[in-house]
């Protein structure tokens, strides 16, 4: 009907290709309509099923992927109670070194400043209190 009403003055020999073109049109967009309905549909169904039961929120179904396993969480928390334990029993110089350094992120030179001491003492330092906690997690470990 498109081609009759809008090309009817055009030469017949350009009819076919116009044809095919004016279908594949009329193709494409009765595609992307029926997409579109079936985006809406699929809302707009959301809360009941085929037979019209009451169907289970897909959202709640959905695993949540922030959540942590209690277990794994529990073995956290123990592990920080230990490390924090560990990093008690060490010297008061060795614990400040490591504090600046690691937790606190300071680089050599800051936490030099910090502790009043040369960039050497805080490399010692904080290389002796990790050697102190990899003793005590593989002595920890063994048991």
């Amino acid at each position: 009907m498109k081609l009759a009403q809008n090309y009817s003055s055009r030469d017949a020999a350009e009819w076919p290709p116009l044809f095919h073109r004016i279908l594949q049109s009329k193709i494409r967009d009765w595609y992307r309509r029926s997409a579109i309905r079936r985006r809406w549909r699929g809302w707009i169904s959301l809360g009941h099923d085929e037979t019209g039961e009451d169907a289970p929120d897909p959202m709640a179904l959905a695993p949540d992927e922030r959540a942590v396993d209690p277990l794994d969480a529990l073995g956290t928390r123990r592990d920080l109670a230990q490390l924090e334990l560990a990093i008690a029993d060490l010297p008061r110089r060795q614990q400040q070194a490591l504090v600046l350094r690691l937790w606190e992120g300071l680089d050599v030179a800051d936490t030099a400043r910090a502790m009043g001491c040369s960039q050497g003492s805080v490399k010692t330092h904080c290389s002796r209190a990790l050697q102190a906690l990899r003793q005590r997690v593989e002595r920890e470990g063994g048991e």
